[in-house]
């Protein structure tokens, strides 16, 4: 028997979309300095270019999601790291504040796509007992890409410039178009290199089984009836919000209300994010191993690992109130693995429950919501250590925040199991409409 691996290869590319995601992200915050003074443009209108990503990325996952579904991830992804890849490698030509912002709205146009595509591709690629695994693999990208794209980043910029650092990272996603075109087939059936064996462990293993194109994906207004879909975007919200923390304001709470050298701080700052991705991979190859050991049903696990996760970020409420700096950086990696452990449940969530070809845009359903976390929760922490001095309440909050996200998934998530009534519906409208 000669049985192939090809999805695990298609894993691989997964995870290197979401960590170039990442990287592409950070290449601006790295240069802003240097575009501050090169292209005069002052510290207000930089922190508009910084925002203009968020508008667009937040916007436009549902119809990301919902173009994925329609016309398959292969497009879906693609094109969307194609895009993103020539919005970045543009920015090194960037002559002004104009320039910058329309190339950084473009970003979040093409990223948009990233995470409802990969949920989308885990559900149709892997087995319902490794969704959770490779869920929580390719979401450890983004931590990847966090910690280690700023140190990169700066040595580029010293060695070469700005502008070359732009064109040179922008380049990598091109050539993971080219690898993705060659290795990704829609389906598992329709791979050429793939074994019988490896699409008959794929497909026996899925409750529902993503791909047939006589069946159009679901209205997102439509999703809105399912209290499944509320948690979901409830409860992610609650995590997005804490974990927007680590990439904007932790670096200057250390510096600011820990007196760390900002040297100490670059490299504290990384910790929790690298813990976080380790955590992320375990926890999702564990919480499958416990579905697939039928030790706990599939509710059970996806609730177990979600409110554990959450307890464990619950630590982001206590970290102020240590007198050891290196307590303080231990409870925040702590609550950062936390965020990351429920993470791996969140993006397992969408291949669970939704609609048969409707998973990248329930995915994108509930990272908009999400989102909503990462616009908001920067300007929410601004305000309260203003109006403080300092970071205590303003983590205080993101911790009750985390025990409304336990509440939620305690009592509004119910049973995880497909939406199937609107499936048959629009089956037999699509048959309707082809007679």
């Amino acid at each position: 028997m000669n049985k192939t691996k090809i999805r695990w290869w298609i894993a691989g590319l997964m995870w290197l979309a979401i960590a170039i995601n990442y990287i592409d992200r950070t290449v601006l915050s790295a240069s802003a300095p240097h575009l501050i003074k090169e292209l005069d443009i002052n510290p207000e209108l930089m922190g508009f270019i910084m925002a203009a990503f968020f508008w667009s990325y937040a916007l436009l996952q549902i119809p990301a999601g919902w173009f994925a579904d329609r016309f398959g991830q292969k497009k879906g992804l693609g094109i969307a790291v194609g895009w993103w890849s020539v919005a970045t490698m543009c920015m090194g030509l960037a002559t002004g504040f104009k320039s910058l912002f329309a190339l950084r709205l473009g970003l979040g146009v093409g990223e948009a796509a990233a995470y409802p595509s990969n949920a989308g591709i885990a559900a149709r690629w892997f087995p319902d007992r490794e969704r959770a695994t490779v869920s929580g693999l390719f979401d450890s990208a983004s931590k990847f890409g966090g910690a280690v794209a700023m140190p990169l980043i700066v040595w580029m910029i010293a060695m070469f410039d700005w502008r070359i650092t732009f064109l040179i990272i922008g380049s990598l996603g091109l050539f993971w178009v080219i690898a993705w075109y060659f290795i990704y087939a829609e389906n598992p059936e329709n791979h050429k290199r793939i074994s019988k064996e490896e699409v008959a462990l794929i497909r026996n293993g899925q409750a529902n089984k993503h791909g047939d194109k006589n069946i159009k994906p679901m209205k997102w207004y439509r999703l809105l009836r399912y209290r499944n879909i509320w948690a979901m975007c409830i409860g992610f919200f609650t995590i997005n919000y804490t974990s927007y923390f680590f990439i904007t304001w932790l670096p200057t709470y250390l510096v600011k209300d820990k007196g760390m050298d900002f040297l100490k701080m670059g490299f504290a700052a990384a910790l929790p994010l690298i813990c976080g991705m380790v955590f992320e991979v375990l926890a999702g190859w564990a919480s499958d191993r416990v579905v697939d050991k039928k030790w706990l049903s599939l509710t059970a696990t996806r609730k177990l690992f979600l409110i554990i996760g959450l307890m464990l970020a619950l630590c982001i409420g206590f970290a102020p109130f240590t007198n050891s700096v290196y307590t303080t950086v231990a409870l925040l990696c702590i609550a950062k693995s936390g965020t990351t452990i429920a993470a791996s449940q969140v993006w397992a969530l969408p291949g669970d429950v939704a609609p048969k070809n409707s998973v990248s845009i329930v995915a994108g359903l509930q990272n908009t919501v999400s989102n909503m976390g990462g616009v908001i929760g920067p300007i929410i922490t601004g305000i309260i250590v203003s109006a403080t001095g300092h970071f205590t309440w303003a983590l205080v909050f993101s911790a009750a925040l985390v025990l409304i996200g336990i509440l939620n998934y305690l009592f509004l998530l119910g049973k995880v199991t497909p939406i199937e009534e609107d499936s048959h519906k629009l089956a037999h409208q699509t048959s309707l409409s082809n007679a």
